[in-house]
């Protein structure tokens, strides 16, 4: 049985690199759209994706933020019992 400490330590780390992979994500898909502002087609295509890739990052992080989230409450109420609340 690992510690709650542990467990609770590991999703921390996890939490934040999931928020550090949205951030990148989305200032990556940014950065793209700003090269392409000058031409007229592309730019709407990457105006687009961006808004697409912003709504898929932002699903992933908080479904994936969710499941660590239930991960951290069955460890917690496997170290601390069923009425820890």
């Amino acid at each position: 049985m690992s510690n709650y400490s542990d467990v609770q330590k590991a999703v921390r780390v996890e939490k934040f690199r999931i928020w550090l992979a949205w951030l990148a994500g989305n200032i990556i898909m940014a950065i793209i759209a700003n090269g392409t502002k000058n031409i007229a087609i592309v730019s709407v295509v990457t105006q687009v994706l961006m808004v697409v890739v912003f709504l898929a990052l932002t699903v992933a992080l908080f479904r994936m933020t969710g499941a660590l989230n239930r991960r951290a409450v069955a460890a917690r109420r496997e170290v601390l019992g069923d009425d820890w609340q």
